[in-house]
């Protein structure tokens, strides 16, 4: 037994070494295969990195270009085109649209600013009488204290041809030569009497100073928050503390962490409140307006005096006799989107506006009612949208406000008459707003509430953002809109049959305090340039008053061309015409 396990132990040991022997080369083979295979599969991949590197490399996007400072403010920080949420050739276009001349240098004495004592407008070549549809030309000069011609243009003029009696008026617009005269066509479009008036708005001087204020970071308007939460012993804590917006990398308010930071999600919009002393940062319940902080200087404080700015200058006071026209003027088509907008584009007539685009028609309540049969409207924005609000709960016949438990004018509001099913709802936009104190949970951004709506042909939504963002860098309201533009876009595209109307900025009776802060007139109409560029979608600008048509920056003449998205109305006075 122990030589037969011996044996069988040797020939196993045998044929072990054998097979071992006989599969060196094969062990050799394979071992020699697996290294080819990763040298080849490690080179393909090197190479292959390399190439999609290189295509990577091709397709990325341009860095965005950071928007342009103005001299002599204090801008700690940049803006690019993609913290707006624009192309750069909106950009471009933008700063295109800005253009506006001025002092080649710093004026330093108040003599030598454009004077609207010495400032004046003559008719060229007056008629005893001119008939219905005719134009008038008129001429601007401006001077300066010394009475001497100025030699370079950018003074902010406006000019009508008005009755008072016919409670009647039409502005003109104001072509700058660059030289220190200015011209005006004026169309007739009634018959009567009518009288040319021209004031002198703002010099060149104060427009140069606007303009260096208009991107600075001065903290022009603050805000408060207040915090409320538990305290010992079943008390209730309050602070009040400072609050602002916070926009740029550094923000533009306060630094370092000194802060409470409120994010919202869908514009990025960032909104700072000092931290409390007793609460945190979640105990934020209302917000309500603070003070208001003018960064001009002493010599800037002379050219903003009320003898300056605003003001009637002398001319031709003339009556201009207008007579009838045997000429027919036509019928006009519905209004509707797509039409053509002239200048002007209509004008006021027994304090009722006559368009010019399209035959708008006046509402009587009972049609009021008709028109909003069925129909949802949304309003968003401040107060200009709220007193559309009221204006209905006065005049559509039925129509009740709900008691929502929220301030009279602050809202948010509703109200609704149930035989015709009517619903309107008005709302804030969200924080920076200059309005008394309200709850921060009632204050929403457009954008968010549009991406609430489900819209349709029932859905009327109407928005306008102008007036509480003045005090704010141009290209924090340039981000504000381009959000949104993008959630009227998405809103069109999942109900094209949704009715949007955009109602642009009131900027007639301005306040001093408010044109030192950041000038409204900078920034009329810039909603409708902005919001529907890129999507063939073009708005004239036409604000509440006749007067306020000219802006201060804005002189370019857009066109109403054919809508991609064919239920945005552009035209205020035509909003009930849907």
């Amino acid at each position: 037994m122990y030589f037969e396990n011996t044996r069988r132990t040797a020939d196993l040991t045998m044929v072990t070494q054998s097979v071992k022997k006989s599969n060196q080369p094969v062990g050799r083979l394979r071992y020699a295969l697996l290294l080819a295979c990763f040298l080849c599969t490690s080179s393909y991949l090197a190479l292959w990195r390399l190439n999609v590197g290189f295509q990577m490399k091709q397709v990325l996007l341009p860095r965005p270009k950071p928007a342009p400072r103005n001299n002599g403010t204090d801008n700690s920080y940049k803006i690019s085109t993609l913290d707006m949420g624009i192309s750069d050739e909106e950009w471009e276009r933008l700063q295109k649209a800005l253009d506006w001349p001025g002092p080649d240098q710093q004026i330093t004495q108040l003599d030598l600013s454009t004077s609207p004592v010495h400032s004046t407008f003559s008719i060229v070549e007056p008629k005893k009488s001119y008939k219905l549809g005719e134009n008038i030309s008129v001429i601007i000069t401006a001077r300066d204290h010394n009475k001497n011609l100025k030699r370079y243009g950018g003074d902010f003029f406006k000019a009508k041809l008005f009755n008072s009696k016919l409670k009647a008026s039409v502005y003109g617009n104001v072509v700058d030569h660059r030289n220190g005269t200015y011209s005006v066509v004026l169309l007739l479009p009634w018959e009567g009497q009518a009288q040319v008036f021209v004031r002198l708005e703002h010099s060149s001087e104060v427009v140069q100073i606007l303009q260096k204020y208009r991107e600075s970071s001065f903290p022009r308007s603050h805000y408060n928050g207040h915090f409320e939460g538990s305290g010992p012993n079943k008390t209730r804590i309050s602070e009040v503390v400072e609050c602002n917006l916070k926009w740029g990398g550094e923000g533009s308010w306060r630094r370092r962490n000194c802060c409470c930071e409120y994010k919202d999600i869908k514009t990025g919009t960032v909104w700072q409140c000092e931290r409390p002393n007793k609460l945190s940062c979640d105990k934020l319940v209302h917000h309500s307006r603070g003070r208001v902080e003018s960064p001009l200087k002493a010599f800037e404080n002379q050219l903003f005096s009320k003898k300056l700015t605003n003001v009637a200058i002398t001319g031709d006071k003339m009556n201009i006799n207008v007579l009838p026209n045997t000429a027919g003027k036509g019928t006009m088509e519905r209004c509707r989107s797509g039409l053509t907008t002239p200048v002007p584009a209509g004008f006021y007539f027994k304090d009722i506006w006559e368009s010019f685009v399209c035959n708008t028609q006046q509402f009587n309540s009972a049609q009021m009612g008709n028109c909003l049969k069925n129909k949802i409207v949304y309003l968003f924005g401040d107060s200009t949208t709220r007193q559309w609000f009221e204006y209905l709960e006065r005049n559509v016949p039925g129509l009740k406000r709900m008691n929502l438990h929220t301030p009279r004018t602050g809202g948010p509001l509703m109200a609704v008459e149930l035989k015709n099913n009517i619903i309107v709802h008005w709302s804030p936009h969200g924080v920076p707003l200059r309005f008394s104190q309200m709850l921060i949970t009632d204050l929403h951004y457009i954008a968010s509430d549009i991406d609430e709506i489900a819209g349709g042909p029932h859905a009327v939504v109407v928005f306008t953002i102008f007036a509480h963002l003045v005090f704010h860098p141009l290209t924090f309201y340039i981000h504000e809109v381009a959000k949104i533009r993008q959630s009227v876009v998405a809103l069109l595209s999942r109900a094209p049959e949704t009715t949007v109307i955009i109602k642009s900025g009131n900027t007639a009776g301005v306040k001093v305090h408010l044109i030192t802060s950041n000038p409204t007139l900078f920034l009329c109409c810039f909603l409708l340039i902005i919001l529907m560029v890129n999507k063939k979608i073009w708005c004239s600008y036409l604000c509440m008053y006749t007067e306020s048509l000219e802006t201060l920056l804005l002189k370019v003449q857009m066109k109403m061309l054919s809508f991609t998205y064919p239920h945005v109305i552009p035209n205020m006075y035509d909003w009930l015409s849907f």
